[in-house]
């Protein structure tokens, strides 16, 4: 919690001293819209790796069962971590830098900076293929915080993925989640790259061609609607 603070306290920091704006700039108003952003882009990528784990389940026989010391508890405690993790990570790559890298140097060159930082740092070993999956999904949710006008989206989409990735199948830092795999055979390194390149390349082309491109007037007009309605 306290990096999201510290996160927080940053960015407001870096849009009063760079365009003499507030944090609500970053997107969270009027709530009820961004929510639904937030659920659209966490049903994605969550459903992007459901798929992803049942097709390696299925090529690969493992066995897979419920885990017997899941609890709800222990659900809590794995989603929130995933949600801080998430949340601390958007506020640094798709946050108060990315809005003022747009309106200072342009939207392409913002993006692909966001995108490239991200591919970057979201690995510890900067091996090249890492890094051109990381880097497309990085862009992708970075294109979706322009779309959109707004952060909540770009969280959705990260902690649709992690939440699934890591507490569901498993797969993450935090040990035994939900659902655990046992045996199987090995599949090659190639499967990787579903995961790695085309599913990055998928969300892009959701965001690309399926979410609508807020305007700067109606997401103002929006903000003067939820600040007379309160």
């Amino acid at each position: 919690m306290l990096g999201i603070v510290t996160a927080l306290i940053i960015s407001w920091i870096i849009l009063h001293l760079f365009d003499k704006k507030s944090i609500l700039s970053l997107g969270f108003l009027p709530l009820s819209r961004r929510m639904k952003q937030f659920g659209i882009g966490f049903m994605i990528t969550a459903f992007l790796c459901l798929s992803v784990e049942l097709i390696e389940l299925l090529l690969k026989s493992s066995n897979l069962y419920f885990n017997k010391e899941y609890s709800f508890r222990l659900f809590t405690s794995m989603f929130f971590w995933d949600l801080k993790s998430v949340i601390t990570e958007e506020l640094i790559f798709r946050g108060a830098i990315l809005l003022i890298l747009i309106e200072r140097i342009g939207i392409k060159a913002g993006l692909l900076i966001s995108a490239t930082a991200f591919g970057i740092f979201g690995n510890i070993f900067p091996m090249i293929v890492v890094l051109i999956g990381t880097g497309i999904m990085g862009y992708a949710w970075s294109l979706s915080f322009y779309k959109t006008k707004s952060i909540l989206m770009p969280i959705g989409l990260h902690l649709g993925w992690n939440f699934t990735f890591n507490t569901i199948f498993s797969k993450g830092p935090l040990g035994a989640g939900f659902l655990i795999s046992e045996g199987g055979r090995t599949l090659s390194d190639w499967f990787s790259l579903v995961g790695l390149w085309i599913v990055p390349v998928i969300v892009l082309l959701i965001i690309k061609y399926w979410i609508p491109t807020e305007t700067n007037l109606s997401n103002n007009e929006d903000l003067k609607t939820s600040t007379s309605n309160s």
